[in-house]
């Protein structure tokens, strides 16, 4: 029976170039492949899977309101469909990811969904919660922290380089918004930029008194 995969990290641990080597593999022994990624995802253009290393690849795209599965089974009628890989799944819907387990169970068609796990304040996307407790297989891919360790966390940054706490969970970027850091100095990270607010709003009530 076809499974669901999800493939998650944080930010640059080569999750798109996994997935585009899968594809690569697939379509090397005679498989087709069906590839999709997040509408919201523009980096490199609407509908392109991009990795960091410089590979991209055209892809179907989704938001809350792709019918997925029946897409698939559209795309199915009129072609062979071995494999169906999803970048960026961390902006599934719940919804959604009950369809992909509907194709693995019901179409025999493995799904390969790679993503985020949390986001910028350490919470689950509603498509990673929907994955890591559906999903027939969890891998985790490495990244690395600055300091050598296990990258696990997304801290979003400003212009300056400082953690930004608050904000839309969504929000596109490289590294010039993202760093991949360990548990240990994603939270310190945190605790500096509270500080610094705090400094600041101090200095802002003492300069009213003023």
């Amino acid at each position: 029976m076809a499974k669901l995969y999800f493939y998650y990290a944080s930010m640059n641990a080569g999750k798109s170039t996994v997935l585009l080597q899968a594809d690569f593999n697939y379509r090397e022994r005679g498989m087709e492949t069906m590839l999709y990624t997040a509408a919201v995802h523009n980096r490199s253009g609407f509908g392109i899977i991009d990795s960091r290393i410089g590979l991209t690849k055209q892809a179907n795209t989704f938001d809350s309101s792709t019918d997925i599965r029946a897409e698939v089974e559209a795309e199915r009628a009129r072609r062979k469909v071995d494999c169906i890989m999803i970048d960026e799944s961390q902006f599934l819907s719940r919804a959604q990811v009950l369809d992909l387990a509907w194709i693995c169970d019901e179409l025999n068609i493995p799904v390969l969904a790679y993503g985020l796990r949390t986001d910028f304040q350490g919470n689950l996307f509603e498509g990673s919660a929907a994955l890591l407790a559906l999903a027939d297989s969890l891998v985790e891919l490495k990244a690395v922290c600055e300091c050598g360790r296990k990258a696990t966390m997304n801290l979003r940054v400003d212009a300056e380089g400082h953690a930004v706490r608050a904000g839309e969970q969504t929000e596109i970027g490289g590294n010039d918004r993202y760093i991949a850091l360990c548990r240990r100095h994603f939270m310190q990270r945190l605790r500096e930029s509270e500080a610094k607010q705090l400094r600041l709003t101090l200095d802002d009530q003492v300069s009213a008194k003023r």
